[in-house]
């Protein structure tokens, strides 16, 4: 008689549960026929337990925001055109791509739409919103050391951030062609760029 050998599981490290969590989250929001989306859901799809996800976020907000800006920040690349025109339409010509997808549109309605009410929501909003912006004032900084003048980062919010935002929540796609090349040629004719004085 052949005996059983037990069932080996391998421990996942951090990093590879944070990814496993992150992708269960994104398979549901994209899945029309899925579950609701919950911490135990997540944790089941992922292969963990409930109690860690808690542990490590707190909240389905926290877990949400946290992956929303790490799937943004990984599809707005930073590479350095030379221009400051050329760095913002990299990072525009990226979140159109980015928000074309259902991932990007549900990953984008999902952490505004499901942000608590009070403190606590401003307190989240204004972390995600500070990670998110971290790659616009690179451009900036790096646009300020070639001797360009920037527009401050609030213009760059309404005027260029926010319409890929709000198009994500309504789930309406950017126009197939020159939309980033509008946006920024809008936003830097309106604030007046080129050289920085002297």
């Amino acid at each position: 008689m052949t005996s059983k050998q037990p069932t080996t599981r391998t421990r996942k490290s951090p990093e590879q549960v944070r990814a496993a969590v992150h992708q269960a989250v994104v398979d549901l929001l994209c899945d029309p026929q899925g579950e609701d989306l919950t911490i135990p859901a997540v944790a089941q799809r992922a292969g963990v337990n409930h109690t860690s996800l808690y542990r490590r976020w707190g909240s389905l907000q926290a877990l949400l925001a946290d992956v929303v800006t790490t799937r943004l920040e990984r599809d707005s690349p930073l590479d350095d055109t030379g221009t400051l025109r050329g760095d913002l339409l990299t990072w525009a010509r990226a979140s159109a791509a980015s928000v074309r997808t259902p991932e990007g549109r549900a990953l984008v309605r999902a952490v505004i739409l499901s942000m608590p009410s009070g403190t606590q929501a401003q307190d989240e909003r204004a972390q995600h919103f500070r990670r998110r912006m971290h790659s616009i004032e690179q451009i900036r900084l790096r646009a300020a050391a070639r001797g360009e003048n920037p527009p401050p980062v609030e213009q760059i919010l309404d005027q260029l951030v926010a319409p890929f935002y709000l198009r994500a929540i309504f789930g309406i796609d950017p126009p197939a062609t020159g939309y980033p090349e509008l946006l920024v040629d809008r936003l830097l004719g309106s604030a007046g760029t080129g050289p920085a004085p002297d």
